[in-house]
């Protein structure tokens, strides 16, 4: 069997077929009431960017449920926390500002959907709404909202996600061992369990 590339909207219309009424119509371009209850619930979502050579990155951001502020019916914001420094979707934010958001809810198998304009903030007043543990974050990502909608649920109803029964998180070596396995590192596999112990999770606001 040979590989068939699709190479055009119309193969990908024909293969695909004509996306229901329903489907179209659910765009939204501000926030709904219930989009705020649902940001106020959500405690993880997944920031997509893209670099002005088509370079792309998908990073996650997590905090305590409502995390991401409502600053108005169109714009957010969500914190930046003490990380890894690499900055890769900061830095396309920079040269690109289209970004994409999934909001999730854990147990919920339908997502919320975001896509805007985004920009960096070093400091703002309503920084202090989002301090966590007395900590303010290291910027913001503020997010002019241009589409939003919530995305059904088929992916996660698929994959199982959210039943415990399914999970298998020792079906890896541990995080230490991944890092030293894989990574170009220095520490000894003590150090990264070490690092990857308990002062890992007393330290993720310092």
């Amino acid at each position: 069997m040979t590989t068939r590339e699709i190479t055009s909207t119309e193969e990908l219309r024909d293969l695909l077929g004509a996306p229901m009424p329903r489907a179209v119509a659910k765009e939204r371009r501000t926030l709904h009431a219930r989009d705020r209850e649902w940001l106020a619930a959500s405690p993880f979502c997944l920031i997509a960017t893209a670099g002005a050579d088509g370079s792309c990155d998908v990073s996650p951001k997590g905090d305590p449920p409502g995390f991401a502020l409502v600053l108005d019916d169109t714009t957010i914001a969500i914190p930046e926390r003490p990380g890894n420094r690499r900055a890769d979707g900061y830095r396309n934010i920079l040269a690109n500002p289209h970004v994409g958001l999934i909001f999730l809810i854990p147990g919920r198998t339908d997502t919320l959907r975001i896509n805007g304009r985004a920009r960096l903030v070093g400091d703002a007043p309503w920084f202090a709404d989002m301090e966590v543990k007395g900590h303010r974050p290291v910027l913001a990502v503020e997010v002019a909202v241009e589409q939003i909608f919530y995305h059904c649920a088929k992916a996660f109803l698929r994959s199982e996600l959210w039943r415990p029964e399914t999970w298998q998180p020792d079906v890896l070596p541990s995080r230490p061992r991944l890092v030293k396995e894989v990574e170009a590192v220095a520490e000894s596999l003590a150090d990264l369990e070490r690092h990857y112990g308990p002062d890992y999770v007393r330290k993720l606001y310092v």
